[in-house]
């Protein structure tokens, strides 16, 4: 299908090389964009255990999507209407030994009992057929995800399909998205996005948005047909992914098993707390162990931080810096963190909070003397997270 591929109005360094701006002032005042998340692909989960084997898994609380429906969001919708779904969850999949594998975003559809069948008359099939969730999950690793999630599902009766054919995930950012789409005076329906919502056919799937589960800065996200293009997407809106991956490294937000390194990321320093993916009440699951006590500990001294890679002169660097570099203090060569995505001028790294603040303005590449490194604190982390660090310096 054809799909107007207007360009950006942003500066070159955007639109042709993806170098970020100098500030988000103009990312912050564009209209919304909507992107498709190739990066992306779309698996189904369908059983009666479904709820239960994601539960054993994932690091955060799945039961909610296996719960009744409670009063104010039972009522039967007619088929020519959209139900209201569950809001969407953040969750990752850990090894045994409590370090990052794969990233999923879980949504669900309107169960089969809040829906009249087509002849008005009844609800639709029996909810206790089992829940159906759909995962939007790292489009690279999709193969080896596929098999350990089979792997892990041994006699459960849960079916795990590929729906990367049927499905495609899209995401609506920048500007003032999540401001606009607001649903303050409907709190009941909080994290849905009304007026994305597809009232034309009632279909089975919820094709509507729903706000980013991770943070509200980053937008709006859904699963839509792969054949269609989602509400309030007009033409030329559509822009590359690329430009929601600048958004997301502005934001100090690293997305999928490559920009949270497979085997290796700690999730805690990868700020999975602060984006809405760990629960610490929900019992045990793979991985839970280290979770819990790095959590209980209190101190969490490496953050993954957005940075700004400059020149002598303060101007866009223009040499660029490849994942996994180091940074150093250059006076002292002093090892602060590593690079662990780079998009232009701009990436996200790994850093200790104490020489990564304290020292900024003297911080560069190991290698690259030339390349300055500017550590940047993002709007949404909350206070306590440098108040502990501080706290544990002091006593240090």
């Amino acid at each position: 299908m054809h799909r107007l591929k207007l360009p950006l109005q942003f500066p070159k360094s955007i639109s042709c090389s993806y170098r970020a701006l100098h500030d988000k002032t103009q990312l912050d005042s564009a209209v919304s964009l909507a992107s498709v998340l190739k990066s992306r692909a779309v698996v189904r989960f369908r059983g009666p255990d479904t709820v239960k084997f994601l539960q054993g898994l994932l690091t955060n609380d799945v039961r909610k999507f296996g719960e009744p429906m409670d009063e104010k969001t039972s009522t039967l919708a007619p088929p020519n209407l959209s139900c209201v779904s569950e809001r969407p969850m953040y969750a990752a999949l850990l090894t045994p030994q409590g370090r990052f594998l794969y990233d999923f975003f879980l949504y669900t559809p309107p169960r089969p009992d809040t829906k009249l069948d087509r002849t008005g008359s009844a609800p639709g099939p029996d909810p206790d057929e089992g829940v159906e969730v759909f995962a939007d999950v790292d489009v690279s690793v999709l193969d080896e995800l596929l098999s350990t999630l089979k792997k892990y599902r041994l006699r459960a009766k849960v079916d795990i399909e590929n729906m990367a054919q049927e499905l495609q995930c899209w995401q609506r950012y920048a500007g003032n998205v999540s401001e606009k789409s607001s649903s303050v005076e409907e709190p009941e329906a909080a994290g849905v996005d009304h007026s994305g919502m597809s009232s034309a056919r009632g279909n089975a799937l919820g094709w509507q948005w729903f706000k980013d589960p991770r943070l509200d800065c980053l937008g709006f996200r859904g699963i839509f047909p792969s054949d269609t293009i989602p509400p309030l997407v007009e033409a030329g809106k559509e822009t590359d992914e690329q430009n929601y991956r600048l958004w997301r490294i502005e934001n100090g937000v690293a997305e999928g098993s490559t920009e949270i390194p497979k085997g290796e990321a700690i999730p805690l320093e990868y700020n999975l707390v602060g984006l809405n993916a760990i629960s610490f009440d929900k019992g045990c699951y793979v991985g839970q162990e280290l979770i819990a006590r790095t959590h209980h500990r209190g101190v969490i001294r490496k953050r993954l931080l957005p940075l700004r890679f400059l020149e002598e002169s303060g101007e866009e660097a223009k040499q660029n810096v490849a994942p996994g570099s180091e940074v150093i203090v250059s006076a002292t060569g002093k090892k602060v963190g590593t690079v662990t995505t780079q998009l232009g001028c701009r990436g996200l790294g790994v850093l200790r909070l104490d020489e990564a603040f304290k020292r900024s303005g003297s911080l560069t590449i190991q290698g690259q003397k030339d390349t300055k490194v500017e550590a940047i604190k993002p709007d949404w982390w909350p206070a306590e997270w440098l108040q502990e660090h501080q706290h544990q310096s002091a006593v240090a």
